[in-house]
């Protein structure tokens, strides 16, 4: 059985994020064909163009995870009700230099969790409009706002029973997704 790799990348910093937690969560939702593997955006530098023609090695790092993937996870906070800078700087850099983008053709899905009542519901649509235009092919249903409360995760930092129905059901579509669009 060969193993689908799935690139994840999780829109937040933080030490303590939800995001990461639900990140690692998800994976153990997951067909045990599939691997996560969670990208690194916190050493990438600020995008500036002029370095299209000499990417940093953070970059050439992230863009080469990106290519050995078969499909993309992101998992976003949301800020100022959009995406995260962190994770849009690291979208500009791997879609760059125009042409070469690390993205095109991946499939992905997108969910986040936030302690607002509407969970990341801004941020992952903009995050969507930025895919669309960059070409990938993203999972739109079923949506996931997932809003962080007492009971979301065990105490092994797996989903809870109140929430697992939905989230295994939402891991499922995206299983589906990927084996469908991946190549």
């Amino acid at each position: 059985m060969s193993q689908t790799r799935i690139a994840v990348i999780v829109g937040s910093l933080r030490k303590d994020s939800f995001n990461r937690k639900l990140a690692l969560a998800i994976a153990h939702l997951a067909p045990s064909d599939f691997t996560f593997e969670h990208l690194r955006i916190d050493d990438l530098p600020l995008y500036n163009q002029d370095d299209d023609g000499n990417q940093a090695p953070s970059v050439k790092r992230l863009k080469s995870e990106i290519a050995a993937s078969q499909g993309l996870l992101f998992v976003t906070a949301e800020y100022n009700r959009s995406m995260p800078g962190v994770l849009k700087n690291a979208i500009d850099h791997a879609s760059r230099p125009y042409g070469q983008s690390a993205w095109a053709g991946k499939p992905a899905g997108v969910i986040g969790v936030s302690v607002g009542a509407i969970g990341t519901a801004l941020a992952q649509q903009h995050l969507r409009n930025v895919l669309a235009y960059l070409d990938v092919p993203t999972m739109g249903q079923p949506e996931a706002f997932i809003q962080n409360k007492e009971g979301l995760f065990d105490d092994k930092g797996h989903i809870a029973e109140g929430s697992k129905k939905f989230l295994q059901g939402w891991v499922d579509s995206y299983v589906a997704w990927v084996k469908r669009h991946g190549s």
